[in-house]
């Protein structure tokens, strides 16, 4: 099996895990990677969208809608999303997280 075969079947396993729970925060997160490294920027926003409205703290969410937004130039919206997880990561503490979405806030 090649690395398009299992990418693949790794796509069809989170988009099984979507469509049984679209609440699913790990394969929502999972899937919207795999529609980001394939540059359909479209349904990795949706996706990521839908993953921060059932999991506002996700934090790496934000960081990846971000990236997602500033691939499709869209910089002014993707410094809101990252703002707003960057309160949502102060707010919780992680400083991690923190750092990380302001390096990113800082290339917009």
């Amino acid at each position: 099996m090649n690395d398009d075969d299992l990418r693949r079947e790794r796509r069809a396993a989170l988009e099984a895990m979507v469509a049984a729970d679209p609440d699913d925060a790990f394969a929502l997160y999972g899937l919207a990677i795999e529609r980001k490294n394939d540059e359909d920027y479209e349904a990795a926003e949706l996706l990521l969208r839908r993953l921060l409205a059932v999991d506002p703290v996700h934090l790496y969410g934000y960081y990846q809608l971000g990236e997602v937004l500033l691939a499709d130039d869209r910089p002014e919206d993707a410094a809101d999303v990252l703002r707003e997880g960057l309160e949502r990561a102060l707010a919780a503490g992680d400083a991690k997280a923190a750092g990380e979405l302001q390096a990113l806030l800082d290339e917009t």
